[in-house]
């Protein structure tokens, strides 16, 4: 069997193929590989000049190669489309055997020699790298949201119970004295004067558990490390506008150059940004002009981060109360989110502050926090 030499058209043609970044595959109907550009020569680890007639199951894995044939066939005979003008996500099989995820869309085309169906390949391992890696964190931020919700619920339970339970204790005190006076006159019964003795006890034990709490509560300490900022405010982004949150809000990213390291919790203060970043988004949702601004700069030894939308800002009346925990708006949530953010900014020696906005004007949340250290870069 000779081999033809292409045409000056078939040569221009295929040199473009060869500069795709996307694999670019085209076989007949029969299955057989006609078209094999450079990109899926390093994809699958084989070249052109091997794979060129034989059929196009060698690239794929058992699961899928033991039906192909039978889904072309099934098409031809039928032309009910599983995979055609569809994109989908399938296995790819590498010379070495390594199956790996890949993107496929399939085209259709009718040629002198018969239909002929081109696929677009498209590697998916990076992609499916930085979706694992994103999980992991937001696992990560999960678990942190959850031991620090509990941490601050028990601080705003403990600081609630605290008065309420005292009051108990000095009238149950005042009583006790006042049972023991009757009882020396013998017009009370000795037993009651126990019992209310016990009850003093417990209340006594159940202050002390509550005083146990508020200290693991306020001793707890960030797992500090030096981290880039711009990488920690590019994170917080990623994972915040991940979907479909952010859609048609302009983000305004606006870092001053040679920001030092910060030592902190990454976790912790990324969680802080998330928070802000997501108020900022449900404070410009359904407005005209939509947009957030996430800034870092360094002031007096202290690096601050401003988070600012084109929201209404928010009402005077409401300031006070924006920190407290379980003070909330919403239809959804406890109102722990801004709580929680600003214990975590001043269990790093910072601090959550809002500057509210109004008239015209959208609320601005500026993240306070200390650069003790030395910046390594520096030195």
């Amino acid at each position: 069997m000779s081999v033809q030499s292409p045409t000056v058209s078939e040569a221009r043609l295929l040199s473009v193929l060869d500069t795709a970044v996307d694999g670019i595959v085209v076989i007949d109907e029969r299955g057989r590989i006609m078209v094999f550009n450079k990109a899926c020569e390093e994809l699958f680890g084989r070249t052109a000049a091997e794979v060129t007639g034989l059929g196009i199951a060698v690239l794929m894995p058992p699961e899928f190669s033991d039906h192909h044939d039978a889904w072309v066939n099934h098409y031809l005979r039928t032309g009910e489309k599983k995979i055609i003008g569809i994109g989908r996500e399938v296995r790819g099989r590498h010379a070495d055997g390594t199956v790996f995820p890949i993107e496929l869309s399939v085209g259709e085309c009718r040629t002198p020699e018969g239909r002929q169906f081109i696929g677009i390949i498209r590697d998916l391992r990076s992609r499916k790298a930085v979706e694992q890696r994103l999980n992991q964190l937001q696992a990560q931020l999960v678990q942190m949201a959850r031991v620090n919700a509990m941490d601050e619920m028990g601080a705003a339970i403990a600081h609630e119970l605290n008065q309420p339970l005292t009051a108990v204790m000095l009238y149950l005190q005042a009583l006790s004295r006042k049972l023991k006076l009757g009882e020396e006159e013998g017009a009370i019964d000795a037993s009651l004067v126990e019992i209310v003795a016990k009850t003093v006890r417990e209340a006594e034990r159940a202050g002390a558990i509550i005083q146990k709490m508020r200290h693991f509560v306020e001793k707890r300490e960030p797992d500090r490390q030096a981290v880039d900022v711009g990488k920690l405010v590019d994170e917080a982004l990623e994972l915040t506008l991940l979907g479909h949150d952010g859609a048609g809000i302009e983000v305004v990213r606006d870092l001053a150059d040679h920001l030092p390291l910060l030592d902190v919790d990454p976790v912790q203060i990324q969680q802080v940004l998330i928070n802000l970043i997501r108020n900022g988004i449900e404070a410009v949702r359904g407005r005209d002009d939509r947009w957030i601004r996430i800034a870092a700069r360094v002031d007096d030894g202290r690096l601050l981060f401003e988070v600012e939308d084109s929201g209404d800002g928010i009402p005077k009346e409401k300031v006070r109360d924006l920190f407290k925990a379980f003070a909330t708006s919403k239809k959804q949530g406890l109102g722990l989110g801004l709580a929680i953010s600003r214990s975590i900014a001043q269990n790093h020696g910072g601090d959550l502050l809002v500057e509210p906005g109004g008239a015209g004007r959208g609320a601005t949340f500026v993240l306070s926090l200390p650069l003790e250290t030395a910046d390594p870069r520096t030195e």
